[in-house]
């Protein structure tokens, strides 16, 4: 399964010693735990903690800036399970400033070992507490307040919910994180993260050990972000317009293979997240409202229908789980929105008239000829002109009841604009072909 790929790590980047004094110390693995948790960062974070055990580390970092996780909560709960049991050390620090830990992804400090927060950053919204062999995680007296809100590092530092050796001033930087480990009981092993020395000017200096950053592997960063809400959204919006663009008009082949695969990794994206199965049926009902006007070249009722089915299912697309809001940003809505709506009132109409207009298509030849009406044509309907049925519209606004004799004026794309035989004006074309034959 390739979601075993999103496991592999990359070692980013070290923090060292200025002297080389502290490369002595085992070094600290920190993994990034940012976006939402979905399959890819679950696997992650567990794939790290056996990696730990095997490479020599002291403990294990999880920079945590996640607004929540679209995994179920027995998934989360052999997350919370193998953080709880992990041979080496297990820390959460949620950063940088201006991080957050919402929703279940803030239960990870309740079973970490230390927990610590940059200034600026919040936790809360857990929902309920999953229960670990019998009985819930806890925060201690802080459980109630984070269940249905938040806390900032004070708040969270006074509610005892912060567990690490620093001052009252949190941890701003992955450097301060390391300095608060030291000297940390944890796992039946004393943490030893910093090594001091005098510089050159007798000042006691401090300096932390390693620190390891892994992040995912090529193919799990893409499938993290394919099962972002906005971008599973965008993708599932471009991937239909490149297809219908591709059906009509007749191309190459490239929209429709970029349509395919951005439908393909939206699709995924939705099966990842918390979609509503109606407000799914409501985007692809829009796009064959929208195909619908497409055919004709010109926007009309079934486009307006289609922009009405959009918004609504992109306002209802997404729903919380376990109190992670999932609602799409602003941003995201109008760009989307705005995209779609130039595309199928002025974009495509005007391709699909240009492209059955020229003369490759070879309909000029049907100016001029006799049909009848086979629907009331007030001021649209079809007629059958050369043994065939045909879109068409009248050329004056004149009504054609079923049944009327007509006769073909100009093109419009594919749509015939119509005239009645009796009282209609010549059109040039028409009397340089009727001159022709007499």
């Amino acid at each position: 399964m390739f979601l075993v790929l999103a496991g592999a790590a990359a070692i980013a980047g070290t923090v060292r010693a200025d002297d080389g004094q502290s490369a002595s110390l085992a070094p600290v693995d920190v993994v990034p735990v940012s976006g939402l948790v979905d399959e890819v960062v679950a696997g992650a974070i567990e794939d790290a903690l056996v990696r730990a055990a095997g490479n020599g580390a002291q403990a294990v970092v999880l920079q945590v800036n996640s607004r929540g996780a679209v995994v179920s909560r027995e998934r989360m709960s052999e997350v919370l399970e193998a953080v709880a049991a992990s041979p080496v050390p297990v820390a959460v620090w949620v950063g940088p400033t201006g991080a957050r830990a919402y929703g279940l992804s803030a239960q990870l400090l309740a079973v970490a070992d230390v927990t610590a927060m940059a200034p600026g950053a919040r936790i809360g919204y857990s929902g309920k507490l999953i229960e670990l062999d019998g009985s819930p995680v806890t925060f201690g007296r802080a459980d109630a307040v984070l269940r249905t809100s938040s806390l900032g590092f004070d708040e969270a530092r006074t509610a005892g919910v912060l567990r690490y050796a620093g001052g009252d001033d949190g941890v701003p930087v992955i450097r301060n994180m390391l300095l608060a480990l030291d000297g940390v009981q944890a796992r039946g092993a004393v943490l030893d993260t910093v090594v001091e020395r005098v510089d050159a000017n007798g000042q006691v200096v401090r300096d932390a050990t390693t620190a390891r950053f892994f992040k995912l592997g090529l193919m799990g960063q893409l499938m993290h972000t394919v099962a972002s809400p906005p971008v599973a959204y965008l993708l599932v919006a471009a991937g239909l317009a490149l297809l219908i663009f591709e059906f009509f008009t007749a191309g190459i082949g490239i929209a429709g293979a970029t349509g395919a695969v951005c439908a393909v990794l939206g699709c995924y994206g939705f099966a990842a997240l918390p979609v509503r199965p109606v407000a799914v049926v409501a985007l692809v009902l829009a796009f064959l409202a929208f195909a619908i006007d497409v055919q004709v070249g010109v926007p009309r009722l079934w486009t307006w229908v289609g922009s009405l089915l959009f918004g609504v299912a992109s306002l209802s697309l997404y729903q919380p789980i376990d109190g992670s809001s999932m609602r799409l940003p602003w941003l995201t809505l109008v760009a989307g929105t705005a995209s779609i709506l130039l595309a199928f009132v002025v974009g495509m109409p005007s391709m699909v008239r240009t492209r059955f207009a020229t003369p490759t298509i070879g309909r000029e030849w049907l100016v001029g000829m006799d049909g009848t009406a086979t629907s009331a044509v007030e001021p649209e309907g079809f007629v059958e002109v050369a043994g065939a049925s045909w879109r068409a519209r009248t050329n004056r606004a004149t009504p054609l009841p079923a049944g009327t004799a007509c006769r073909v004026a100009g093109i419009d794309g594919v749509t015939l604009l119509v005239e009645p035989l009796e009282g209609a004006a010549r059109d040039y074309r028409e009397r340089g072909r009727r001159d022709g034959r007499s």
